[in-house]
């Protein structure tokens, strides 16, 4: 199957969450500065949760230059990861809603925690299609950033509980990690 289609849409459904989680930012009342305050946290929210959604978009769609192709289970892999990129504007508002408190932070750490998950799952899915001596195997490689953000999730949930603010840093650790540009797939394409 061509991946025309899931590349389109995938794009389209990432539009969609991003419209959503800045219409969760609602306009105040009060004219003066002040009035933005109560915001802060909301705002900061929405900020990382932009920055982890452009990181999921620009590796999503360095994924599918190697990729030639789609089959059944790779549409499914694809529909699980926007599914848990769905629910990020609802964790998002959440969070900021309630000051990063225990609980909402842990719960963002979760969601962030299932889409890196079906984001490995997908490329596990394309890597069996493609096989091992692909471009895209070549490309992907270890993927050693993959699998070292599940680590620092799947500590960062339970810290969220004892302290937010240490499991904020280690979402903002993960965030920092994915903003240096991951050249895999471009260098490869390019031999």
């Amino acid at each position: 199957m061509s991946k025309g289609r899931i590349e389109a849409f995938s794009d389209g459904v990432l539009a969609i969450i991003i419209t959503i989680m800045v219409l969760e930012l609602k306009v105040p009342h009060d004219g003066a500065l002040s009035g933005l305050t109560p915001l802060i946290p909301k705002f900061l929210s929405y900020i990382l949760s932009f920055i982890f959604l452009g990181i999921y978009w620009n590796n999503h769609h360095h994924l599918w230059q190697a990729a030639k192709e789609v089959n059944g289970m790779v549409l499914w892999a694809n529909l699980h990861l926007l599914f848990w990129l769905s629910l990020i504007p609802f964790v998002t508002a959440w969070m900021g809603e309630n000051n990063f408190s225990k609980v909402p932070v842990a719960f963002y750490g979760g969601v962030l925690w299932f889409s890196s998950m079906a984001y490995y799952l997908l490329t596990r899915a394309l890597l069996i299609l493609h096989g091992e001596k692909s471009v895209l195997a070549s490309a992907l490689g270890k993927d050693v950033k993959g699998l070292a953000s599940l680590y620092i999730y799947t500590a960062a949930i339970p810290l969220a509980i004892v302290d937010p603010r240490i499991a904020l840093v280690l979402y903002i650790i993960v965030a920092i990690m994915w903003l240096v540009p991951d050249r895999r797939i471009e260098n490869t394409l390019k031999r």
